[in-house]
């Protein structure tokens, strides 16, 4: 019984030195929750608790535990996780100037 509570110890420990604080992953499935998150989500892991859950908050704004070995996930590189926040503030900017583009049009259509 020992020998399992060590492994477990130090199963935990590669997990919080694989996945720190801030390490980004996406969910691939999730299918022993009744409440799932979907496929394809991806999060942010807050920490690694002391039954090796990774606790994530998710960019659809849920938190839940993932469980290794029960859930599927893999860790996003840092490079990819990068391109990601850069695509969305693009498309932020891009909506912006569709509203810019639309407030300029009503104005030229008021003055007419």
């Amino acid at each position: 019984m020992r020998q399992n509570m060590i492994y477990n110890e130090k199963k935990v420990e590669m997990l919080r030195q694989r996945y720190p604080e801030g390490t980004r992953i996406c969910l691939d499935s999730m299918d022993n929750d009744p409440r799932p998150i979907p496929p394809g989500t991806k999060g942010i892991v807050q920490f690694v608790d002391d039954a090796a859950t990774l606790h994530c908050k998710f960019d659809n704004g849920r938190t839940l535990g993932v469980i290794p070995d029960v859930d599927k996930f893999h860790k996003i590189a840092q490079e990819q996780s990068q391109i990601d926040k850069q695509t969305e503030e693009n498309i932020e900017c891009e909506e912006i100037t569709e509203t810019e583009d639309l407030e300029e049009n009503e104005e030229m259509n008021m003055s007419m």
